[in-house]
């Protein structure tokens, strides 16, 4: 049911519905519908930009990608804060593909044990959180996917560092100008996302 005065959510996001002191549930809409088109018109230029910018890139990580897991590779993702779920998402799509008839690849988000994750920051230090896992699981051949949003995450880049010594395929994910992840030895395929 519509409140007139506007709930405290309306009156967060939506203050100049308030100026007056009352919101109509068609200005409301109005807002959100504009929102709401605004959002596609940025995700779609987005999505433009990445494939201009890394189109090459995604196509090249892409095929190294299939030829590792035609081989038997795991693919192990990681990330900090938003790019945690990302990683998992990644995961989980290609264990449980969207479409029919698609193969389960097998995948490991290293973000998911909180235990182990708690525990190497802990004992050993939060660069170091995914480094130690790609020693416990990563095998020659396999894929190693991280995701940064500034490219600079430390931990990101050692868990490259400690991949490429043990032999894997390295695949970042970074937005901004990519940061140390773009530039990093270490990474075999960098894919750039202008966010």
């Amino acid at each position: 049911m519509h409140d007139p005065e506007g709930s405290e959510y309306d009156r967060l996001f939506y203050p100049f519905l308030f100026e007056g002191g009352k919101a109509s549930i068609e200005d409301v809409l109005a807002q959100v519908r504009h929102s709401t088109l605004e959002k596609c018109r940025e995700v779609i230029a987005l999505r433009r930009a990445t494939l201009e910018q890394s189109g090459r890139q995604i196509v090249a990580a892409g095929q190294a990608m299939a030829q590792a897991f035609a081989k038997g590779a795991t693919l192990l993702a990681f990330g900090n804060g938003g790019s945690t779920t990302d990683a998992q998402d990644l995961v989980a799509e290609l264990i449980n593909p969207p479409f029919p008839g698609w193969s389960s690849l097998p995948a490991i988000a290293l973000t998911n044990d909180i235990a182990v994750v708690t525990a190497v920051g802990n004992d050993v230090g939060f660069d170091n959180v995914y480094a130690r896992q790609v020693i416990a699981f990563g095998r020659p051949g396999d894929i190693a996917f991280g995701i940064s949003t500034s490219g600079n995450s430390t931990n990101v880049i050692v868990a490259f560092e400690q991949a490429k010594k043990q032999g894997l395929l390295t695949v970042g994910l970074a937005g901004y100008d990519g940061g140390k992840t773009m530039r990093s030895s270490a990474v075999d395929f960098c894919i750039l996302s202008p966010s």
